[in-house]
């Protein structure tokens, strides 16, 4: 609370005027309870702010931590500030940052601005992985975090003890730098084995994914969600693997989801022992469940999904975000990647909106049109005890996790939570760990001697330190090739789906 510019003490007791009223509110008072402080918050807000709550969108960490935009920001991201000003948004996610210290610095800055804002909503920051080796849309470089096998290497190892401890480990360095909510686990099962984000599953088996599943999420939020929480949202229900030829819903070449061995409940194993772990937030996935409900549309947009399956039979009262981009078209260069809006494509941003939020769902991931809300609400399509429906479950997280009390890190904690020598060295025995012998013929391995060994997409300089290393087969005893995944081009301009396999 010391970096906050809203201190009061009233009767003794210190708070954060965040309403400048003051006086000490119902929902600036940490002795309340959580549904008292939301009741009396949400008496207070107007229907754009309400409306902004709903929305998650990327936010661009400037290189000095400014929170402003600069000539250069890229043309996806925004600053936060610009969505905070004038959408009255709150909840950000990030991508690739410059280093965890400039992002402590920048998440503080971004606190302080945001308390200044009419009522002093804090800010909540998300963040997919970025723990392991794969770099791509939905897994950030590890940079200056500990850096571990990936989820499916965990599978390999199969040790709830071992996950539960990377979990704690990450949830603090997460905690360092002010990222609240965790954009996984993700617990799809590897169903078809072409499909191309099998790495940050557990694998194909919903026994072992449900296993992992439970530590991994105790692990980041502890037996129940607290200020030193890392909240998780579960995705991509209700499971994300079988997808036809292995072909992702992320473009739309390919939307349908097709369960060939009539196996859509042993998807759901894994979401179940989420449910057990209090998951905090669960994301739906893109795809269509094909002739699985009685309209195919996608996950977010169909009611038998959402509310029927998730809030009704399995009594999911949590967060429910969609995945990102459903509502509106990406504009790039030299192509359009057109909202994921599968099954709904005839409809227009605003019935999108309509149709997710009557599916269910309380936010929209990758979106940044609150305007579509409040329009649906002053014209009676949308009535406001649904809006408040979602405003309530947005709320009781933010207030869980402690934001409403101190939302602010200790920049001088980042370097020495970051890059600890246990944390790094956990991380590396895992990588060893996960490493999985599938056959060894007439034992030939371990190799012994003085060998001579030709390699192939391996460093050279690398294998040297074990072997001779030689030029080409015709020289070598043995043979050392990293092997890379077939995969089949797909015709597009989307530079993201040319490098999605």
């Amino acid at each position: 609370m010391q970096q906050s510019g809203l201190v009061e003490v009233e009767n003794g007791f210190t708070f954060r005027d965040l309403n400048k009223n003051g006086k000490l509110d119902v929902y600036e008072d940490p002795r309340q309870p959580i549904d008292a402080r939301v009741d009396d918050l949400m008496g207070q807000m107007t229907l754009e702010e309400k409306a902004g709550l709903l929305f998650i969108n990327g936010a661009v960490v400037n290189a000095d931590a400014s929170i402003e935009d600069k000539p250069d920001t890229p043309g996806f991201a925004r600053a936060a500030v610009t969505q905070m000003t004038h959408q009255q948004m709150n909840h950000f996610n990030l991508w690739q940052i410059p280093c965890a210290q400039v992002v402590a610095s920048w998440y503080n800055r971004l606190q302080r601005f945001a308390e200044q804002s009419r009522l002093g909503i804090p800010v909540t920051i998300a963040s997919d992985p970025r723990n392991h080796f794969t770099r791509n849309i939905f897994s950030m470089a590890a940079m200056d975090f500990s850096q571990w096998c990936e989820t499916l290497g965990f599978a390999a190892i199969d040790d709830m003890e071992l996950v539960r401890k990377f979990a704690d480990i990450v949830r603090k360095e997460y905690l360092a730098v002010g990222i609240r909510v965790a954009l996984h686990p993700q617990v799809d099962l590897a169903t078809e084995p072409r499909w191309p984000r099998i790495s940050g599953t557990f694998g194909e088996d919903a026994y072992l994914a449900a296993r992992l599943t439970k530590a991994y999420i105790e692990g980041f939020q502890g037996e129940t969600l607290g200020p030193q929480s890392v909240a998780c949202m579960t995705k991509h229900f209700p499971g994300g693997g079988p997808q036809n030829e292995g072909l992702d819903p992320h473009f739309e070449f390919q939307k349908g989801q097709i369960y060939p061995g009539n196996n859509f409940d042993y998807h759901l194993i894994p979401f179940e022992a989420a449910f057990a772990a209090q998951t905090a937030a669960i994301m739906p996935y893109y795809g269509v469940p094909m002739n699985q409900t009685d309209e195919n549309v996608a996950m977010s947009f169909n009611k038998a999904i959402i509310t029927s399956l998730l809030r009704e039979k399995y009594q999911y009262d949590g967060v429910v975000c969609t995945d990102w981009g459903l509502i509106t078209d990406a504009y790039m260069p030299d192509t359009i990647w057109p909202a994921r809006a599968w099954g709904v494509e005839h409809l227009c941003e605003i019935e999108r909106v309509w149709k997710a939020l009557e599916a269910g769902v309380d936010q929209f991931g990758g979106e940044s049109c609150p305007e579509h809300v409040v329009e649906l609400v002053r014209t009676g399509r949308l009535c406001e005890e649904r809006l408040d429906q979602s405003v309530r479950r947005l709320l009781r997280l933010k207030f869980q996790l402690g934001l409403f009390d101190n939302p602010f890190v200790d920049e001088a904690e980042v370097s020495r939570v970051l890059g600890q020598p246990e944390s790094v060295a956990a991380g590396f025995v895992s990588q060893q760990r996960a490493m999985t012998l599938l056959k060894n013929v007439d034992d030939v391995l371990p190799l012994q001697g003085q060998l001579k060994i030709f390699v192939r997409n391996i460093d050279p300089s690398l294998a040297a330190r074990y072997a001779e290393v030689v030029n080409t087969p015709a020289e070598a005893d043995f043979a050392i090739l990293r092997l890379a995944t077939p995969w089949v081009p797909v015709e597009t301009k989307n530079p993201f789906a040319r490098g999605f396999h």
